[in-house]
């Protein structure tokens, strides 16, 4: 890689008319058990899972692996049981209350800004690792040199939301994206695509290769590289 940084994967499940959730952006649950295997299994094969704070706190994730297999097979290769988590807000609006904060079973890594207020990143620092970056926004690459280098991540797998998604995109740290191409449709503008709002188009198109392709019932697995 021309930096030293994570290769990063993208997860997600879509419908047939590429939402990734519906219009009042509730947790993505259109998709078949066999996808949610899947998706711990792309999980387990990483060092850390990445997901913004509006995710988290929308699908009130704690970024585990419930799978005991799963986690027996990381252990039986010397690694931790369980992927580190990754979270990133601008803001640094997190609740301390929230499920991924009540789970100790892995690190929790939080990248902001100095906007997040002080009093509560004296509370967040005694659970999680806090990079406050100066200014307004966090530089995505800067973030992925400091994951490299200091949280020892080679391999990252990103599980939303769109926005983040999008960013990483448009920094070109993206090397990987799984696709679940489930048999719903939503309609609608609001209803969130991959990259966001409808119609609002990226600088410039993304062009990828197709990996792979398993229809399993009526859903499909894709995996695509992205081109360089």
């Amino acid at each position: 890689m021309p930096e030293q940084r994570p290769f990063v994967i993208a997860n997600f499940a879509i419908t047939a008319d590429g939402r990734i959730s519906t219009r009042k952006k509730t947790p993505s649950d259109f998709s078949s058990p066999r996808d949610k295997r899947r998706l711990l299994e792309i999980r387990a094969a990483a060092d850390a899972v990445l997901a913004s704070a509006r995710t988290i706190r929308a699908d009130r994730m704690t970024m585990g692996l419930p799978a005991e297999d799963l986690r027996a097979m990381r252990s039986a290769e010397g690694r931790p049981a369980y992927p580190q988590r990754v979270v990133l807000t601008q803001r640094g609006r997190l609740d301390p209350a929230l499920p991924i904060f009540a789970h100790a079973f892995s690190p929790i890594i939080i990248f902001s800004t100095t906007r997040m207020p002080k009093a509560l990143r004296a509370q967040l620092a005694a659970k999680a690792t806090l990079h406050l970056a100066p200014g307004g926004t966090v530089d995505l690459h800067a973030m992925m040199r400091t994951l490299h280098a200091e949280h020892r991540i080679e391999r990252l797998v990103c599980e939303g939301g769109a926005q983040v998604f999008r960013s990483l995109l448009e920094a070109g740290l993206v090397d990987e994206l799984n696709l679940t191409l489930c048999p719903r449709i939503f309609g609608g503008r609001a209803a969130p695509t991959l990259t966001g709002v409808a119609g609002v188009f990226l600088p410039k198109s993304i062009r990828m290769e197709l990996c792979e392709m398993l229809p399993i019932d009526s859903e499909c697995f894709l995996r695509y590289r992205l081109r360089r």
